[in-house]
């Protein structure tokens, strides 16, 4: 870009609040890396986030940037005073029982505008040809809102881009607020590039995934870039995040966590409710040579050892790849990873010595004919299985159970509620109310899951003027049909919820709540309840060794195979026996028990 008798062509890439202020954007850094690579331009990253946490204080801002309402609301007024009121209204419900007491609003607001101005006075603006925005979950009003303030102040194009930037809803951006110049659908790095090339002259067209209202010399545009080779792409770029950081908490009170990306999309893909995919055009993922390389690189340039995938779901062969070649390291790594059900204990034993020390499952139901209609490719022994395997290989397992789903019966609430007693020794689910996601397979074939009209969602109308509400497109919807039914249809299992979590909480004992101690001739259990000593359960002999058979979920007929010498009516007793205790679980012609070996938290 440019000459070597002209200046390099300059951008800012600047990532909004509420990103979680102990980690790097990885957006940031992987486009500063791709562009410098490419050309010769230079790229400053900016972490807002981190100015604002020093701001506010580490506490106050992790506990808002985890809402995502509530830090989208303190923003809203900037851009639609007129609906403070309301903007307050749910920023207070969304931190009530989580801080207390509630920081004032107002307060909050006037001190969130002037860190706003404050930094706006330390960036040299005018050295740039181009800023740009990544936007991802709740950084959409304060990423506006800051545009809009660079706006103000000098004439420069600014470009939006990211996973809330994608389809309709990016084109909805651009026509509702003029900051935005340019807006790029879909991967950033090559489509920065092209817009690059076009802001220098150095190409005709704009790529179609490029939108702009802006009228430009031609109509034509170039066709959208392939898709990239995942291994080919230069390391992210972190430096400016931690120059920033040791200017504003010299004292380095936190560790940072530097989230890593082993794939783009989702190798399975199929889920009807999710939407976290429409920005990527396919499914690709890293080998597991290139991962260890990137990650000991990470490592050694900033010191770091805690990382974070960014991944929907590890690619499953060359995740078994990586973690066996970073045990061999013998580093004291931690690792954070989203992973599709994994049941085979030793798999996750291996995970675990390598540093998986914390993994988000998608769960989503405990009901088998939820999980169909969810077109998850799971069952509910399956699910119960990886929170098993999570707790015997001490790795901590966060997941959600969605409610008020559309179309669940009555059944599905009851076998529900029965399957929640069978989990209790797990650690507890996160009860996530289900939202029409834009560009899910529920928002685009509503008719087929009892889904009449997509409607605003009931907190966008906290945020959004009606005139808004009634043009753009959201990412999160909801929608009339049987929503009311729904729920009054879930109030039980939310209850029920709140008591395991509650169970949990309150236990004071670091041993698993469910496990055994191996005597070789026998077992003995320990079974903690709610509102109940302790039992302990004794299995000798024949009954020890059925137990242990069925470590891993196991079929019936493979089970009457393995003890051939035991009567299959007196196996049948011995297994609803388990089951009324709650020691094993069954379902359909597959049985698992349920206690873990000696396991501590």
């Amino acid at each position: 870009m440019g000459s070597k008798s002209s200046p390099p062509f300059r951008i800012a890439l600047i990532s909004m609040p509420w990103s979680i202020f102990n980690r790097p954007s990885i957006q940031l850094g992987a486009l500063k890396s791709y562009l410098e690579r490419e050309t010769d331009c230079q790229v400053d990253n900016y972490h807002f986030y981190l100015h604002l946490a020093k701001t506010l204080n580490t506490e106050l801002y992790n506990q808002i940037s985890l809402s995502g309402w509530a830090g989208e609301a303190l923003f809203a007024p900037f851009l639609f005073p007129e609906k403070k009121t309301d903007a307050k209204k749910l920023f207070q419900q969304s931190l009530a029982g989580k801080i207390i007491p509630l920081p004032d609003f107002d307060e909050l607001v006037e001190r969130i505008e002037q860190s706003c101005n404050q930094w706006l006075t330390q960036i040299q603006l005018t050295q740039y040809d181009l800023i740009g925005f990544s936007l991802c979950f709740s950084q959409l009003f304060s990423s506006l809102h800051l545009a809009k303030k660079i706006k103000q102040a000098v004439d420069v194009p600014i470009v939006f881009g990211g996973s809330s930037c994608s389809g309709d809803i990016g084109e909805s951006l651009l026509h509702h607020f003029p900051e935005i110049d340019y807006l790029v659908d879909g991967e950033g790095e090559q489509q920065l590039l092209y817009l690059c090339r076009f802001l220098t002259n150095q190409a005709k067209f704009l790529p179609e995934k490029i939108r702009t209202l802006h009228p430009v010399s031609d109509t034509k545009s170039e066709r959208t870039p392939v898709s990239l080779n995942l291994d080919d792409l230069p390391y992210p770029d972190y430096s400016h995040y931690f120059q920033e950081m040791h200017r504003l908490f010299p004292g380095q009170p936190f560790i940072p966590l530097l989230p890593i990306e082993f794939s783009r999309g989702c190798w399975w893909n199929k889920c009807t409710f999710c939407n976290l995919n429409l920005q990527w055009q396919d499914y690709r993922f890293k080998g597991s040579e290139r991962m260890l390389k990137e990650t000991l690189h990470l490592t050694k340039t900033h010191e770091c050892l805690n990382f974070t995938f960014t991944d929907n779901a590890l690619p499953p062969k060359e995740a078994d790849r990586f973690f066996k070649s970073i045990l061999n390291k013998e580093m004291d790594f931690d690792f954070f990873a989203e992973i599709r059900g994994i049941t085979d204990l030793k798999r996750l034993q291996l995970y675990r010595k390598a540093g998986l020390t914390t993994v988000q499952v998608g769960i989503e139901a405990l009901s088998t004919s939820i999980l169909t209609k969810m077109s998850k490719g799971t069952t509910t022994i399956d699910n119960i299985a990886v929170m098993k395997m999570c707790s015997a290989s001490a790795i901590k397992m966060d997941g959600n159970l969605i409610t008020d789903f559309p179309g669940t019966t009555e059944g599905d609430i009851a076998e529900t509620l029965k399957n929640l007693d069978f989990v209790l020794p797990f650690l507890p689910l996160q009860a996530a109310t289900f939202f029409l996601g834009y560009g899910s397979p529920m928002y685009t074939h509503t008719r087929d899951f009892s889904i009449q009209k997509v409607i605003p969602h009931a907190k966008n109308r906290r945020l959004f003027p009606k005139n808004y509400l009634q043009s753009m497109t959201m990412l999160i919807n909801s929608y009339k049909g049987d929503k009311k039914f729904q729920h009054q249809l879930w109030h039980p299992v939310k209850q029920k919820i709140r008591a395991w979590q509650d169970f949990h909480k309150n236990r004071a004992n670091r041993q698993h709540p469910l496990h055994y101690r191996d005597g070789i001739t026998f077992l003995i259990i320990r079974q903690e309840r709610i509102s109940n000593v302790p039992l302990l359960h004794r299995l000798r002999g024949l009954s020890r060794e059925i137990y242990l058979a069925c470590e891993h979920p196991i079929k019936l007929a493979c089970l009457y195979a393995a003890f051939p010498t035991v009567n299959k009516q007196a196996l049948k007793i011995f297994i609803d026996e388990m089951c009324s205790k709650h020691l094993m679980f069954q379902e359909n012609d597959q049985i698992l028990s349920l206690a873990v070996h000696n396991a501590y938290y």
